[in-house]
């Protein structure tokens, strides 16, 4: 996230990488903490498309976030972000799952198999989606026993009727039934438009689901505090959990969300809880945001954000800073 010497890189000039970041090519090693990589398809909306113009328009207003030195500063905290991982290159970008259009299966199996690349080197994916049908097969490349938090409006635990099942609305009756998903936790749940067998499946199938309402009463450390301490942790972010007033580029958004510092706080009590192994931000549509892309803006400042206290985490320096048998663990 530092400028080029000798250039002014303005956010609206170059090729946007997230955050500048390296780009891997498809034949390079991945060698990276943090892999950024695109699954910009929107074939899983029913209502209204535009979702997998998402990846590119974050890229693009995460440049605003690129500045005269390493990481980012924080004016709350009085401290620097980032530093390390950008001024050792350990944050790069793999680009974009291929998409094939009408193939939902074999888009699907693409986004598997590059997110697979993104952890074949030990890094951790973060994903930019899309829509939300996209966590299903990203959670789907993850082998190992997890457990997936799941921040939302609606519940996404549509049954498979009509011949449907890899829509938006299906995501998460898959991945709550994978062997290696140990749990599963929905926040934030709060649409009239879910219905009461959604509901009432996603308790009967041992699920957690979490309100609005008692979001509230519980706030973001009880919440982080459902996980076991330690435990390896999926996180899945419809950009719908936050208020409808806060993202007009989200299709699906919903009044009486989350305010941001109500999502932001929750997202750090999990870094300082739980290590996480993966995460995915979705159903950004540029075509229905305001001129100024704020919905978009709002996205790469959540990714941002939440990578830096990521990194700050003291499960993550144990593990990427200072591992044990290293010269500097003590």
């Amino acid at each position: 996230m530092a400028l080029m010497p000798g250039r002014a890189d303005m956010p609206f000039v170059g090729i946007p990488s997230f955050l500048r970041s390296p780009v891997v090519g498809p034949g390079d090693p991945v060698d990276a903490d943090l892999v950024i990589l695109g699954a910009p398809t929107d074939e899983g909306s029913p209502f209204m498309p535009g979702s997998r113009f998402g990846p590119r328009s974050i890229r693009e207003h995460s440049l605003r976030f690129v500045t005269g030195e390493p990481g980012y500063f924080d004016p709350s905290a009085g401290r620097h972000f980032l530093q390390r991982e950008v001024s050792e290159g350990r944050i790069v970008d793999l680009g974009d799952a291929d998409i094939v259009p009408t193939n939902v299966s074999g888009t699907f199996d693409n986004i598997t198999a590059l997110v697979a690349r993104a952890v074949s080197g030990g890094g951790t994916p973060i994903v930019l989606g899309g829509d939300h049908a996209i966590s299903y097969p990203v959670v789907r490349a993850l082998t190992d026993p997890l457990y997936v938090i799941h921040f939302d409006a609606h519940l996404d635990y549509m049954p498979f009727v009509h011949g449907a099942s890899m829509t938006n609305a299906h995501a998460f009756r898959h991945i709550a039934h994978m062997p290696h998903v140990q749990g599963l936790i929905q926040v934030g749940i709060r649409s009239l438009r879910s219905t009461e067998v959604m509901w009432r499946d996603s308790l009967a199938d041992g699920n957690q689901v979490i309100t609005m309402s008692e979001f509230r009463q519980r706030g973001p450390q009880e919440v982080a505090r459902l996980l076991p301490k330690g435990a390896r942790c999926y996180i899945s972010l419809d950009m719908d959990v936050l208020d409808l007033s806060l993202v007009p580029g989200c299709v699906s958004a919903e009044p009486d969300g989350m305010l941001y510092a109500q999502l932001r706080d929750t997202l750090i009590a999990l870094t300082d809880r739980a290590r996480i192994i993966g995460f995915d931000l979705v159903e950004v549509n540029p075509q229905l945001d305001v001129g100024t892309g704020v919905t978009s803006y709002l996205a790469a400042h959540t990714i941002v954000e939440f990578l830096g206290h990521l990194c700050d985490s003291a499960s993550w320096k144990t593990l990427r800073v200072n591992p044990p048998g290293s010269a500097t663990s003590g």
